[in-house]
């Protein structure tokens, strides 16, 4: 069973970072008492995995004392279930800023004479847990997108898909209309069509004999290690920058034949790249 305890400073991103979790399957629970927490993970460890990888969120709401807490944490490591705590804060002017955006009150606000106070008695109080933490994520300069990524790089299972970018590929034909919900358009009809060979023309682009014929004369092999080189590019990046699916459209004229073989060796090439695809070829089944 794997835990990871949340904290850190009011306004840091806590809150964000266990939606950014709850991605990449783990169970998040926000605020739980101390003293259940032993509790919960004794549920965990004796059931079927549903709770396998938990996320608990604690913070100064929970009392100005973290004893109870430390003990459960050590309670933990006797249950022989890991635990990695990760702290989050920010720089006062940055979590100040915050807070007049969102026009909330800080926790410990009515017991200090101003925000800044507030905050400096916070970091006071959190200082036992900071020191404990595994790893300590400053949010002053960092964007979701960023957050995202390194709460990925942390936390993802090794060789896993969890929280990865979706892609989806498929194609279709301009004849029945550009797909609204693609994010990259590539049109493939200045390669051979094989609607012109009769024997090919009731095939699709899915049977050997279309795609060898799309492929004969290394113009659709050209265009297909062009492609790659621009979409395996962008497909980092755009994960990178927080995009949680990307939809890629190839078209030709009807949908059957260039588009399919091409769409399909592009999914492919990402498969082999290491890339979780879904493949689907929209109008296959219209005339």
């Amino acid at each position: 069973m794997e835990f990871v305890i949340i904290s850190g400073l009011s306004g840091a991103g806590k809150s964000k970072a266990a939606s950014f979790m709850e991605d990449m399957n783990f169970f998040c629970v926000d605020n739980l008492p101390a003293p259940l927490i032993p509790k919960f993970a004794e549920l965990g460890m004796a059931g079927s995995g549903e709770y396998d990888r938990v996320v608990l969120v604690t913070d100064i709401r929970g009392g100005t004392n973290f004893e109870s807490l430390f003990r459960a944490l050590d309670d933990l490591k006797q249950m022989k279930c890991s635990y990695r705590i990760l702290f989050m804060e920010a720089s006062d002017a940055v979590i100040i800023k915050r807070y007049k955006e969102s026009r909330r009150s800080h926790p410990l606000e009515e017991q200090c004479d101003s925000l800044e106070q507030a905050i400096e008695l916070e970091r006071k109080m959190l200082a036992p847990l900071r020191e404990r933490a595994e790893y300590i994520i400053d949010t002053s300069n960092l964007s979701t997108a960023k957050l995202k990524g390194e709460l990925r790089r942390i936390f993802n299972r090794e060789g896993s898909a969890e929280g990865r970018m979706d892609v989806r590929v498929f194609s279709f034909g301009f004849k029945h209309g550009i797909p609204m919900e693609a994010d990259l358009v590539f049109d493939v009809r200045f390669l051979p069509n094989p609607y012109y060979v009769a024997e090919l023309r009731a095939r699709t682009g899915l049977d050997q004999g279309v795609r060898d014929y799309v492929f004969q004369g290394g113009q659709a092999e050209e265009f297909l290690e062009r492609l790659w080189n621009l979409v395996g590019w962008l497909l980092p990046r755009y994960e990178e920058e927080g995009k949680t699916a990307l939809v890629v459209a190839v078209g030709c004229t009807g949908g059957h034949h260039r588009s399919v073989a091409i769409a399909h060796a592009l999914s492919e090439r990402m498969k082999l790249e290491g890339w979780a695809v879904q493949e689907s070829h929209r109008d296959l089944g219209r005339t």
